[in-house]
């Protein structure tokens, strides 16, 4: 199995790329992909980092799985394929974009615009088996998604780090707080928006604030 990911990234990470936990993290994947359906499609697994290249991170949005339903997951955290219903967490970010900024809520849930204006829409597993979630977790991406969060924190300063719900919040630790803006809240799912821990958090002109401040154009969230 090829890894398809921009150059960019590629030599920034060959260390991990040469890692035996890697080359059997492929082979994993590479089976699970021939014995069972498995999302994103293989030629998406590392969509998160072709569109948005490593030069141009301002923002790293951390998932947890690619979603595992039909048609749905593009390889970019909270993303599903235009034409595809949104799902309710991306519909409580949405909500909160349109409270927070005014901006109405869009046709289409697929993320690639904010990808290619500098968001890294990082999952902290690429791959999941269909109608499985978390199938893929604890066989090595998140090694690797760590292992990207850490690059990112040692070679790059003032990158907002959107940290939604206890999973993402964990991964603070990588983070170094005097040299990027973190943000934290609840997670935009219904279970944790609707007990108050989303809605309000004012992420998004947080984030186009502190942008503008260090020179930056704001996000066209």
């Amino acid at each position: 199995m090829n890894v398809n990911i921009h150059e960019s990234w590629k030599n920034l990470l060959v260390d991990e790329f040469n890692s035996q936990y890697f080359k059997s993290l492929l082979a994993f994947v590479e089976s699970e992909y021939t014995i069972h359906k498995c999302f994103p499609p293989v030629k998406q697994i590392f969509s998160a980092f072709n569109y948005c290249h490593f030069d141009d991170v301002k923002i790293v949005i951390i998932g947890q799985d690619p979603y595992h339903g039909i048609g749905q997951a593009n390889g970019l955290s909270f993303s599903v394929n235009d034409e595809i219903s949104h799902p309710p967490s991306l519909i409580n970010i949405f909500k909160e974009i349109e409270t927070d900024l005014g901006f109405k809520h869009p046709k289409s849930g697929n993320l690639e615009r904010w990808s290619k204006q500098g968001i890294l829409l990082l999952n902290a597993t690429l791959t999941v088996r269909a109608h499985q979630a978390g199938s893929h977790q604890k066989k090595g991406w998140e090694n690797f998604t760590n292992a990207v969060i850490k690059t990112i924190n040692n070679e790059k300063k003032d990158v907002v780090f959107l940290l939604w719900g206890g999973f993402a919040k964990q991964k603070a630790k990588l983070i170094d707080e005097n040299k990027h803006q973190v943000f934290t809240s609840g997670h935009p799912s219904p279970l944790s928006a609707n007990r108050g821990y989303w809605f309000g958090n004012k992420h998004f002109s947080k984030t186009n604030l502190f942008l503008i401040k260090i020179g930056f154009s704001p996000i066209k969230w």
